[in-house]
C-alpha cells in the first residue's frame, strides 16, 4: 500500500465514522489569552478501554485519530492543519463543542514512507 492509498482509506473511514474537530492554538495567558489559529480536521474520537488505563492515561481521557490531509478544504476563518504542526501539549481540540487539552501526540504509528497519514492523540477534558 502506498501513502496515497493509505490516506484515501483513512479519508473514507473518517468521512463515514468520524467527525470534524477543531485544533486550537492560543497565545497569551489568563484573560489576555486569545485563539491565534484554528483548523477544522476529520477525526475519530473514542474512549480508552479499562485495560488501557495505564501510565499517564486516566479515566475520561480519549484517543483521537486526527487526519493529516494536505489537500483537505480549509473553511473560511480557519487554517490548514499543516500550518499548526508540530502539535504540542499546549494545543487543544474542540470535540462536540467542548475543549480538551492534548496530552500526547504520536506521529509515528500512522506514518508511511515518511508521510504522516494521521496523528494519534491522547486528550483530556
Amino acid at each position: 500500500m502506498t501513502p496515497d492509498e493509505s490516506l484515501d482509506q483513512h479519508i473514507r473511514a473518517l468521512e463515514e465514522n468520524g467527525e470534524t474537530v477543531l485544533v486550537r492554538r492560543y497565545a497569551g495567558i489568563g484573560p489576555a489569552r486569545a485563539v491565534t489559529k484554528e483548523a477544522a480536521v476529520l477525526a475519530k474520537v473514542k474512549g480508552y478501554q479499562p485495560a488501557e488505563l495505564v501510565g499517564e492515561i486516566r479515566q475520561g481521557d480519549r484517543h483521537v485519530i486526527l487526519l493529516n490531509d494536505p489537500s483537505a478544504p480549509v473553511p473560511a476563518g480557519k487554517v490548514a492543519l499543516s500550518d499548526m504542526l508540530p502539535l504540542t501539549d499546549r494545543d487543544f481540540l474542540v470535540i462536540a463543542g467542548a475543549e480538551a487539552s492534548i496530552k500526547g501526540v504520536d506521529d509515528a504509528t500512522r506514518r508511511m514512507q515518511g508521510q504522516v497519514i494521521a496523528f494519534e492523540l491522547q486528550v483530556r477534558g
